[in-house]
């Protein structure tokens, strides 16, 4: 595509105006007037009326450009607002003779504003969702939306989203619409005043009591009352916000409730068995069951429990770093309940997440005392895909103090309260706006200059919906979600009459800068094949230094803990990019995957190897703190742990968060266990063809989590990025 460059020098000459001139757009900000974007939307309505455009075609559009800048520049003095603009150039079309090129500019407005419309059209919206409309049923891989919660979910949020289109800027709404950016959760927020993820503070609950319902909850006295606790914290948390939630250090939590168990069963034992040493084996043995038990439980309430949204709460849990006895047999049972599955079959549980801390003197080397629960973290993760591993000291390098992520990846930062004392757990997230990169390297068109100048443009459009987030969240009382802000969920314990803003401001919580696309806007400048060129790196490094430096001005400014994001974009890594599609069309190594790459990842049709996957990635989390997590592809790795243990040693002081992507479906209709072929009816055994989700367990990463495309389909881009994945596992 050619590019103007510039407004005509000699009618910038007869009238100065013109440059300084701004664009009132219909959301009603004001920005610097640009006939590059007149350009080229004339460009494109020539391109669907001619296909491949001559230079001809270019210097007839020019001149069309420079006409309309002229009659701009002989009428407006100062401002012009957008539809006079839109006027003038449909007017100078038919004047010249464009018939039909004015005919598909003036389609494209009108479309435009249609599809603004629409979105917040509710009867339009719940049509939609009835006649099963795939992007609406299908938007989360752990929703089911056969079941009457799922749907009454979807039909609520089709009204919460349109409720809160309305709600926001007029400028952030348009931008969020146009693809622009994307704001996060709008079926839930702004017209609920909701908190998104956190890390709840058991601690506090659990030792204190706590309140649920009408019933008034005290310590628990057992490792069974305990977890029975914390799973319906959970469910309870998990309907009172609308992110995931982690339990931090869950061997560290428990084990004191473990030996509380132990000393019964040793009292217990002191009156019926003779031997202090028999009696010790005894309430070992018998605590060691509850243990085990105590943490099958918990894994399966998680996984049967349903929230007020329709899906299992998306739930991590850290462990790995305690090491009494009581600390290691929990590490163990949770892992062996993972390895044993869910049921007869044996199915690999979806949730919670688990995290396993690898620490040098602690668990990662074969001297250190718990290297034995590394190993049989190492042969889960070859059987069921988790646990996922936190290295220690990465994790205290790049965000200031140690904790597991909340839920996926959203990551707290380092911070102390008036008494200087270290806090994690108890905190929050307040929200995700996502930038979408690769439409602004799209608009520049290889002009790095335009790239710069547009992104800024972005970012003061990010900035105004954080800033929003924040101040909507405030709004909340103590009262809308008690079990959060008044019984122990975020630390604190406020009164109904509290303001909730003393547990977000002083940079207690956080609220983030997504971004998606990293890949693809490198690839718009540098080709398709730039791993290794230098230049491009660094060019992503300074997008990526860029959007820091502006969430570290915005933290100074208004006291929360602005974060950059590498967005999980399980939905929105096929959104952007079919709207991007749709405005610019097939463009290599950009929209013409039908999916955008999350975050920083290496582009996944690519096959590095792990260690030079890891080699690449590993610099980018030092700009984005806030969330991130790095993955390496696999083949069949049941019988070669070790292989796995390498990757995860390798890794240690590299990166700080790594996931294991590697095939373990399981067909029980002839036992094979591998890696099932994707195909458009789902997932297939490669031995037998059977798609049965009923005989098949397939399960693939969405993003952070694991989910079951079988059981609930991926459509669009998700779909085809798992897909090659799979491909590239191969």
């Amino acid at each position: 595509m050619m590019n103007t460059k510039r407004k005509s020098e000699q009618i910038i000459s007869l009238y100065p105006s013109l440059a300084s001139m701004k664009i009132i757009k219909r959301d009603g900000r004001s920005v610097d007037f640009d006939d590059q974007k007149i350009y080229d939307a004339l460009v494109k309505a020539k391109q669907q009326i001619s296909g491949d455009l001559s230079p001809l075609d270019h210097e007839q559009i020019l001149k069309v450009v420079e006409k309309v800048d002229l009659e701009i520049a002989t009428r407006f003095t100062e401002n012009i607002k957008i539809y006079e603009i839109q006027n003038i150039v449909e007017h100078i079309l038919l004047e010249n003779g464009e018939y039909a090129l004015a005919e598909h500019y003036i389609h494209y407005r009108t479309r435009r504003d249609f599809e603004r419309s629409k979105a917040t059209d509710i009867n339009f919206t719940i049509e939609k969702l009835m006649s099963k409309d795939q992007q609406i049923i299908n938007e989360n891989a752990n929703k089911d939306s056969d079941v009457f919660n799922t749907q009454r979910d979807l039909t609520a949020g089709i009204v919460g989203k349109s409720i809160g289109l309305k709600m926001l800027p007029p400028h952030v709404a348009n931008a969020h619409q146009k693809g622009d950016i994307h704001y996060h959760d709008l079926d839930y927020h702004p017209y609920a005043p909701m908190t998104n993820c956190c890390l709840i503070d058991f601690n506090s609950m659990l030792n204190n009591g706590f309140k649920i319902g009408n019933a008034d909850v005290e310590s628990p006295k057992s490792i069974q009352t305990a977890t029975a606790q914390i799973s319906q914290i959970i469910a309870n948390v998990a309907s009172s916000q609308y992110g995931g939630c982690s339990a931090d250090r869950i061997d560290e939590l428990l084990a004191p409730f473990a030996k509380l168990n132990f000393e019964k069963h040793l009292a217990d034992a002191k009156e019926w068995i003779d031997g202090a040493e028999r009696q010790e084996d005894y309430a070992y043995k018998q605590t060691r069951k509850n243990i085990y038990d105590a943490m099958q439980s918990l894994e399966y309430e998680i996984n049967t429990l349903f929230t007020s949204n329709g899906q299992t709460p998306f739930t991590s849990l850290g462990f790995g770093l305690g090491t009494n006895w009581f600390e290691r047999e929990i590490q163990r049972a949770i892992l062996q309940n993972r390895i044993k599955g869910l049921g007869k079959e044996g199915r690999t549980a979806i949730f919670p997440k688990l995290i396993f801390s690898m620490k040098r003197g602690v668990n990662a080397n074969p001297t250190d005392p718990n290297y034995d629960i590394k190993q049989l973290a190492l042969e889960c993760a070859t059987k069921r895909m988790y646990p996922d591993v936190l290295n220690y000291d990465k994790i205290v390098e790049l965000t200031g103090s140690f904790k597991v992520p909340m839920g996926c990846r959203s990551f707290l930062q380092g911070w102390k309260d008036e008494n200087d004392q270290e806090v994690n757990v108890g905190r929050m997230n307040l929200g995700v706006v996502t930038l979408n990169l690769p439409r602004v390297a799209l608009e520049a068109n290889g002009n790095a200059d335009r790239f710069w100048s547009l992104l800024e443009e972005r970012l003061s459009i990010v900035k105004d919906a954080l800033i929003y987030r924040i101040n909507r969240c405030k709004e909340a009382s103590p009262a809308n979600a008690p079990i959060l802000y008044m019984y122990g969920a975020f630390g604190e314990r406020l009164k109904r009459n509290e303001e909730v803003d003393q547990l977000f401001n002083k940079r207690r919580a956080t609220v983030s800068l997504g971004y998606i696309g990293l890949y693809e806007v490198a690839a718009s400048f540098f080709g398709g094949e730039w791993e290794k060129n230098t230049d491009a790196k660094e060019f992503t490094f300074t997008i990526l230094k860029t959007l820091k430096a502006h969430v570290d001005d915005w933290s100074d400014e208004y006291g929360y803990h602005f974060s950059v994001y590498s967005t999980p974009s399980e939905s929105l890594t096929d959104r952007f990019c079919r709207l991007d599609t749709e405005k610019f069309g097939i463009v290599e190594n950009i929209t013409d995957k039908d999916y955008y790459t999350n975050s920083f990842h290496y582009d996944v049709r690519k096959n590095p190897t792990p260690f030079e996957k890891l080699d690449f990635e590993k610099d980018y989390p030092k700009y984005c703190s806030g969330g991130f997590i790095h993955y390496c592809e696999y083949p069949v790795l049941q019988q070669n742990p070790k292989a796995l243990e390498a990757v995860w040693d390798y890794s240690y002081d590299r990166v700080g968060y790594l996931g294991t992507n590697t095939p373990i479906d399981h067909c029980y209709e002839c036992g094979y266990e591998g890696d099932f072929n994707p195909t458009e009816r789902g997932f297939q055994c490669p031995q037998c063809g059977n798609n049965d989700p009923k005989t098949c367990d397939v399960v693939k990463r969405t993003c952070g989590y694991l989910g079951n495309p079988q059981a609930r389909p991926m459509v669009h881009g998700r779909h085809k990025e798992i897909s090659a994945r799979v491909k590239h596992m191969k």
